[in-house]
């Protein structure tokens, strides 16, 4: 088949199209042109601006569409508008940011905590806002198809689930990490352990999130590109969650870090370490439904994700100043807390 993937230069898209190139399809991918170039036809274009790259991508008639980055209602109009006709299928790549557990955790959605696993029946957030306008501005800055002001996944299913003239598909991804993540998930860890800090905080320690190692994401989603029915919605990630402790004593595991990874209470944890959401909402779903109907599995396992992040991570900082680190009051906060259990 010929597959188009939008975004196929980014983080997950280069790994979407090597599976679905290694399975024999002809892949085109669409991308700004800012990046190494890739072994497929490329078509060079603004996500914000698909309509213009209309021609480029009618003429390469794809059977199947891929869309990595659509952000708003208006993307996901312009993405029927040049493929409507063309395209007997879509893939669209949504967020477990639609569910209104994110509304909770972030504290924008009043009401009660939202009760686990999420299934693709639970609850949608009711809040257009999906997150804080600090985390909104970040997004932008660091991936260009996110639609000035505007950022909800909400929107971009129902438009697409409408969609009669194409089989679409939903995949609603979890935290995703590896190699290339442009929120380098695993820096504030690495750093602290290469740093040589002998005891290192984990905040929220508690709070568990379904997370999904890029490779992974990318095997459900070009399974969801070459199988199943339209009208469908999948939950996408790992089926065991670890809390972030295990997280961190993991990513402590697969360097060889031996110092002691400590547990705070918020009013302990150093003010630049906390975390401003109600962190009892917890953030995990169900992907059973994922596996029962598409035959999904991981293929690699969660230590090999780990150290070939970390191998990754070694070599790459964020464009951004996204995490901080103050170790004197890290340390003042250490004490204090063995202090208190004196």
């Amino acid at each position: 088949m010929r597959i188009l993937v939008i975004g196929g230069s980014g983080f997950i898209g280069p790994f979407v199209a090597a599976e679905l190139a290694h399975a024999g399809h002809e892949i085109a991918i669409f991308h700004r042109g800012h990046r190494a170039p890739l072994p497929y036809r490329a078509i060079v274009g603004d996500r914000r601006q698909l309509a213009a790259s209309a021609g480029a991508i009618r003429s390469f008639a794809p059977e199947v569409v891929v869309d990595l980055v659509l952000s708003s209602e208006r993307q996901a109009r312009d993405l029927l508008e040049v493929v409507r006709g063309v395209a007997a299928r879509i893939v669209a790549v949504s967020s477990m940011d639609v569910y209104r557990a994110c509304g909770v955790l972030h504290r924008l959605e009043p009401g009660p905590l939202e009760p686990l696993p999420l299934t693709e029946a639970s609850p949608l957030r009711t809040s257009t806002q999906t997150y804080p306008p600090e985390q909104i501005a970040a997004l932008q800055h660091l991936f260009g198809w996110v639609d000035r002001g505007e950022y909800d996944k909400i929107p971009v299913e129902r438009v697409l689930l409408a969609e009669r003239d194409a089989a679409v598909t939903v995949l609603r991804l979890p935290i995703v990490y590896g190699p290339g993540d442009a929120l380098h998930r695993l820096y504030p860890l690495v750093k602290r352990i290469d740093d040589g800090r002998r005891a290192i905080i984990v905040p929220v320690a508690r709070w568990r999130a379904t997370r999904g190692y890029v490779e992974d994401v990318a095997g459900a989603i070009a399974a969801a590109a070459t199988h199943g029915a339209g009208g469908q919605i999948y939950n996408v990630g790992e089926p065991d969650v670890l809390d972030e402790l295990g997280w961190a004593q993991l990513v402590a595991d697969c360097t060889g870090w031996t110092g002691e990874l400590i547990e705070l209470t918020e009013e302990q944890t150093p003010p630049h370490l906390r975390q401003p959401g109600n962190m009892e909402q917890h953030w995990i779903a169900d992907t059973s439904r994922l596996r029962r109907e598409l035959g999904y599995a991981e293929r690699v396992t969660r230590r090999e994700a780990v150290e070939r992040t970390i191998a990754w991570q070694r070599t790459a900082a964020p464009q951004l100043p996204i995490y901080r680190f103050d170790y004197p009051a890290e340390d003042a906060a250490v004490a204090q807390a063995m202090s208190d259990l004196r």
